[in-house]
């Protein structure tokens, strides 16, 4: 795409961006209207299949899309990931059971999976190596920006209109980039002698949907060591090594494997699963801090939750830029991580009496940090490939942090019941007289610190003389939930770390400024 004047890539990369916003904000948007639609449709037992479904097919597609896109060109699947996701969309709309919108989000999954990394890997099209950090760190903020305004326009219309608008408030947009992709977007001949890898798919299909199900449900709704949980990380592992074998076979490759030999490509990979791990295990439990030991409302809980998202927005934006300018990212990318493992410390030793404000600047260090180092890894490992597999690499950063992702929300998630648990049991109940040690036994449940309207209910309806020892086991369930999330938020802050130490292991290849062939033994 050389021939393209910059006026004419800046009119693209606005399309781009219309449509990764498009499906960023669809994804964001649905958490705080979701428990409104539950109640709607019913079905609270699958709550979690709504998030699992879209999560299952996203991944797929992810690597299916990186591959398809490097073959046939990157415009066919912008349109028809726009359009999928537009589909599903609407259908989830006119859900009138919760199978029905499981369905749904799976299809809306599918689009997503071929937007997000086709929009990413669009910008190594689009640009030489050195212009490419301004624009992968605008495109990383706009994920930022969409978990900002999709939860607070996803609250309001739930409070204000009906929740089928939640996923229909957003569909011009959609049309929007269609139209400027269809009419902007130049398009590219089909690579000759490429043929599809089914047979890799199939086994990269039969190794991501049991990993995925098993980190999804295992410490939740199945213990770690049950015969389902297992089995499945069993046939995970019998189909990763198929998919070795496949792709070893394969004329072409749907994951070239030979790609790992380079050491820019595999550490940054690593990175980012490790970064997903702590960025989405670790942060999404701020909001039982700040509702459940600090007392506040979901509302105000989401404007603390927002200024790590703010820092993370800024941050990425000046670091990509500041990668244009000066085309270096490697101490970039080491200072991000190690500023967000000091907030992550500074959250781990949090306590029931610490301001929300010096709670706001810890979160602000956080997102700052991850920010800035986010915006290098997905530049490094376009920086390490040619051309011709710049789709598929750019597909890999992508399901790398989300699987990052995944196993972090379910391996944190075991630390916070594990560590809650054992607290808990310390509690001094001699003191709690016999008669009633059966009524307050039903109170130690620590998701009713969340409910704060049924927590005040209990509190009016109680004796008397029993709001002493229900206050007391109250001020103890805080005490286990700040010890459970300090566990946790230390255990983020050891992943990151381990994140921080590896960037010392990526070469800072120089940066070019044309789209020449890299050297890949650098």
């Amino acid at each position: 795409m050389e021939h393209l004047k910059q006026k004419e890539k800046v009119t693209i990369m606005i399309a781009i961006i219309g449509a990764l916003f498009f499906a960023a904000v669809n994804q964001t948007i649905v958490s705080n209207a979701l428990p409104k639609i539950i109640s709607d449709l019913g079905g609270l037992n699958y709550y979690s299949w709504v998030f699992t479904s879209f999560m299952l097919t996203s991944a797929i597609m992810t690597v299916v899309a990186g591959k398809l896109s490097d073959i046939y060109g990157r415009k066919p699947f912008f349109l028809i990931g726009i359009l999928i996701f537009s589909v599903g969309a609407f259908l989830c709309g006119t859900s009138a059971y919760i199978e029905q919108l499981i369905i749904y989000r799976a299809i809306q999954g599918v689009g997503a999976g071929l937007i997000i990394p086709t929009a990413f890997a669009a910008v190594g099209d689009l640009f030489a190596p050195r212009e490419r950090g301004k624009w992968q760190g605008i495109m990383s903020s706009v994920f930022g920006i969409s978990s900002v305004l999709g939860p607070t326009i996803g609250g309001y219309i739930v409070d204000n209109l009906d929740w089928r608008w939640v996923f229909w408030v957003f569909l011009p947009l959609g049309i929007v980039a269609f139209v400027l992709i269809l009419r902007l977007f130049p398009k590219t001949e089909r690579r000759q002698n490429e043929t599809i890898d089914y047979l890799g798919t199939f086994f990269l299909t039969g190794t991501l949907v049991p990993m995925l199900l098993a980190f999804s449900w295992a410490g939740s709704k199945y213990d770690w060591s049950s015969d389902i949980i297992l089995s499945l990380f069993a046939g995970s592992i019998v189909s990763l090594g198929l998919f070795i074998w496949a792709e070893n076979r394969a004329k072409s490759p749907i994951l070239p494997l030979h790609l790992f030999k380079y050491a820019n490509f595999t550490f940054s990979n690593i990175i980012g699963f490790a970064v997903g791990i702590g960025m989405f295990g670790g942060l999404m439990y701020v909001p039982y801090f700040v509702q459940g030991v600090l007392g506040y409302s979901a509302t105000h809980s989401s404007f603390i939750s927002m200024t790590m998202t703010l820092g993370l927005v800024g941050a990425s934006a000046w670091g990509g830029q500041l990668i244009t300018k000066t085309g270096k990212y490697k101490r970039q990318a080491t200072f991000g991580l190690a500023v967000s493992v000091v907030g992550l410390l500074l959250l781990s030793q949090m306590d029931m009496d610490i301001s929300q404000w010096l709670l706001v600047l810890y979160l602000i260090l956080v997102g700052f940090g991850i920010g800035m180092g986010l915006t290098v890894f997905t530049m490094t490992v376009q920086n390490s490939v040619g051309s011709e597999y710049l789709g598929v690499a750019t597909a890999s950063t992508q399901l790398f942090r989300s699987l990052g992702g995944t196993v972090g929300v379910a391996v944190l998630g075991t630390v916070l019941n594990t560590s809650m648990k054992d607290k808990m049991a310390s509690f001094d109940s001699s003191k709690v007289p016999e008669a009633a040690r059966e009524t307050l036994s039903k109170f130690q449940n620590p998701n009713l610190l969340l409910d704060h309207t049924q927590l005040e209910s209990i509190r009016a309806q109680l004796p008397e003389q029993m709001l002493p020892l229900f206050n007391d086991l109250m001020l103890h369930l805080q005490q286990s939930l700040t010890f459970a999330l300090s566990n946790v938020f230390l255990v983020a802050a050891i992943v990151m770390a381990i994140a921080t130490l590896l960037t010392f292991t990526i070469k800072e290849v120089p940066l070019r400024s044309q789209k020449q062939k890299p050297n890949l033994e650098e």
